[in-house]
């Protein structure tokens, strides 16, 4: 296979998760793939049935205390737990890994702490057992997770690295106004 074929296949097999998105898989050639500040990702895995899956999350606002926030959490937990049930997995089996929650920016609230301590809470409260952890600090993370076996890795980013993160922009996309004749499902 010539090498830009297999470029190609390989990234055709890494999937990137951004914030307030999810996946699962249960694809052995699959990776989960996302890079993180004080989000937290929470990797939840099935041994037995060999699927997994990855969200990123940060609460918005207030942090942990609030309404908004918890149900933001609650949101991409529960989607990630459904999606994995759906694929095959069984709830007593769920293995979690968590990552992220850095305090990234000093004199600013520390939002890391509380996406922490809400994953944390919420797998406690749900009794999912948590196998692997990497939380806090003060630098970006790139993680690599493997659904099916479960296998993570993390990089930490240099300070460059992270200060590159931190001035990420999203922008949101420009919708032009839409004519009922207009309209395409795709």
């Amino acid at each position: 296979m010539p090498a830009s074929a297999l470029k190609k296949a390989v990234k055709k097999n890494i999937q990137n998760i951004v914030q307030g998105d999810y996946a699962v898989s249960n694809d052995p050639e699959r990776m989960l793939t996302t890079v993180l500040g004080s989000c937290v990702a929470v990797c939840l895995f099935d041994p037995v049935a060999r699927v997994g899956g990855m969200n990123h999350f940060l609460l918005p606002g207030g942090g942990y205390a609030s309404s908004t926030a918890k149900s933001c959490g609650l949101n991409m937990m529960e989607l990630l737990i459904n999606g994995l049930l759906k694929s095959g997995a069984k709830r007593e089996n769920f293995q979690a890994k968590l990552f992220g929650g850095a305090h990234m920016i000093e004199g600013l609230t520390n939002i890391g702490s509380e996406n922490a301590k809400f994953a944390l809470d919420f797998l406690d409260y749900e009794n999912i057992s948590v196998v692997g952890k990497s939380l806090g600090g003060d630098r970006a993370r790139r993680v690599r997770f493997w659904p099916t076996t479960g296998q993570a890795r993390q990089k930490l980013m240099d300070r460059a690295e992270t200060v590159n993160v931190e001035k990420r922009v999203v922008r949101k996309p420009v919708l032009a106004p839409v004519e009922s004749s207009d309209l395409e499902l795709f």
